[in-house]
């Protein structure tokens, strides 16, 4: 299938660009460890409970890459979607599949999975009665316009017609067109099985969940850790090489940074920017660095009038060229940042669709011509712009801090620009989501698979699952559609660059930086890896 090769190759340039530029102290030596001790690391509340398809942020994200593996996996190193729960899947019109699930996989309830459990999940993700915050995932399968009608209609259907079981470990997915990559994004978590026990009794799933991953959860309580554990009878080729993982809040990445260093915890899995400079002689070979699919933007409240008026597009672009982006990634970031010159990421490689100087001039530090350009476009809403961020994770005041001083003396006002930090995230993502924001808002986006549709479609395409902003244009939703569509994987690259453009031509957000990955940890720990998501590779670090 062409999807599948399109994966393959995907994968090969984001190893490329791992291998071309990653730094530090690499995998940490690879003793042989004790299968029994438990790392501690460091971790932020999710915004939501655990379901994988009400999951889209990256700290619920890690745990549910710890509990559930799908029909792929994206290689921890390349990126490549592989086959894990998939026998096989066949097309002979992209739009049509057959999908065989392997023999011998359970639940760590000792629940068989079956072809039911992947359709079963499926189809509570998708339902409007469920409220799941991934369900746009599902939209391409036949039968979702009656299970999750948008626009405030009446959901006419349970299930998607779209599904059907064939036999115990058989199932068939019709799609409302044809989506040759469609494959490659069964690697996302809101494509997991499920087990009975999460419908049968769905209050006790949330509080404990179970999965057919490398860890079960053991213990979990808001707003202070959850602790997982190996799970001794995982039928995987991926198993834990340690006794488990306890993953500890913090509400302030400097604070982990300081247990790490103090020998109170294992692993940190972002240093903070003001440790930046130390961390070398702090850690030594213990830190790593490397490149990750992960973009920095600002994203623009399209539902608030004042974004949507006429003229607007030139005053987010004037905000654009405001952003001393090169001073503010080697000052606030040491270079562990890359200015942004368009809206994917390098990993994807210019065969994968990065674009790179698509942005033009619209990110390039040009003060005077922000300004006039601001004055053009009829000026900054109530004469002032404030970016509203979480406060609890990624040195965010820092940055903001720094964006919004570089605005100001762009615009020769102290107070054109302010920070609004909010205090964690989970409050700050509810904001977002219950459309609060009135100004620029912190929108960063770590790739869900190494596909340039996934850097565009979930955050422009109209109502897409993480479009926060509500940004709507009907040829960007054209180009994409055709896209989807296109079996060829150059041409389909082709028209989804052609999309990335008319999110240029309106400066539907701006992009700050392409972010690299960074952990640090402790002398306990070896094998320390991060995935191309920049998450750590928790199942394949050794303790001694």
């Amino acid at each position: 299938m062409r999807g599948a090769t399109h994966a393959r190759w995907a994968g090969c340039a984001v190893a490329a660009a791992l291998a071309a530029t990653a730094c530090g102290g690499g995998n940490g030596g690879g003793g042989s460890g004790d299968a029994d001790a438990v790392l501690s690391a460091s971790w932020g509340d999710p915004q939501n409970p655990l379901e994988p398809a009400n999951t889209n942020e990256v700290q619920g994200g890690k745990v549910l890459d710890m509990i559930f593996r799908g029909l792929k996996r994206y290689h921890p190193e390349t990126g490549e979607a592989q086959d894990m729960l998939a026998e096989s899947i066949e097309t002979t019109d992209s739009q049509n599949f057959t999908v065989k699930v392997k023999d011998g996989w359970t639940f760590s309830n000792g629940e068989k999975v079956t072809a039911r459990s992947f359709v079963d999940a499926w189809n509570y993700g998708a339902s409007l009665r469920n409220n799941q915050r991934n369900a746009y995932f599902f939209g391409y399968i036949e039968g979702y316009d009656r299970t999750h009608p948008e626009d405030g209609g009446e959901q006419s259907a349970d299930t998607l017609s779209g599904l059907e079981v064939v036999d115990e470990l058989t199932f068939t997915v019709k799609l409302t067109q044809k989506f040759s990559t469609f494959p490659d994004t069964l690697g996302y978590a809101a494509f997991a099985p499920l087990p009975r026990a999460f419908f049968d009794d769905h209050d006790a799933w949330v509080a404990k969940p179970v999965g057919n991953g490398p860890y079960a959860v053991d213990t979990y309580t808001r707003g202070s850790q959850m602790s997982l554990r190996t799970w001794e009878e995982y039928p995987g080729d991926d198993a834990a090489q340690n006794g488990g993982v306890d993953l500890k809040v913090y509400t302030d990445n400097n604070t982990a940074y300081t247990d790490l260093i103090a020998g109170n915890l294992d692993l940190v899995d972002d240093v903070p920017a003001s440790q930046l400079r130390n961390v070398g002689s702090d850690l030594g070979d213990r830190y790593l660095n490397t490149p990750a699919g992960i973009i920095q933007t600002l994203a623009f409240p399209y539902y608030d009038e004042n974004w949507n008026r006429s003229g607007s597009e030139k005053v987010r672009k004037g905000l654009s060229m405001a952003i001393d982006r090169e001073q503010i990634t080697d000052t606030i970031f040491a270079k562990t940042r890359t200015p942004a010159t368009d809206w994917t990421s390098p990993v994807l490689g210019e065969d994968g669709g990065f674009q790179e100087g698509l942005c033009g001039e619209g990110c390039e530090y040009r003060p005077d011509e922000a300004k006039q350009l601001i004055e053009e476009g009829g000026g900054l809403p109530g004469g002032r712009v404030t970016i509203t961020y979480n406060a609890d994770t990624g040195s965010h005041k820092d940055w903001v801090d720094a964006v919004c001083n570089s605005i100001n003396n762009a615009l020769d006002n102290e107070r054109a620009c302010t920070g609004n930090p909010v205090g964690t995230f989970a409050d700050f993502r509810n904001q977002i989501t219950q459309q609060k924001m009135s100004g620029p808002f912190r929108a960063g986006w770590q790739m869900d698979y190494p596909l340039i549709q996934n850097f565009l479609q979930p955050l422009y395409y109209t109502n897409a699952s993480s479009n926060d902003g509500k940004w709507s244009n009907n040829d960007f939703d054209e180009f994409v559609d055709r896209a989807n569509q296109e079996t060829d994987t150059a041409k389909a690259i082709d028209l989804f660059q052609q999309a990335e453009e008319v999110v240029r031509d309106n400066m539907a957000a701006i992009p700050l930086w392409y972010q690299n990955g960074s952990a640090g940890w402790s002398e306990r720990l070896s094998d320390v890896k991060l995935n191309p998501f920049s998450v750590p590779v928790y199942d394949q670090i050794k303790v001694s």
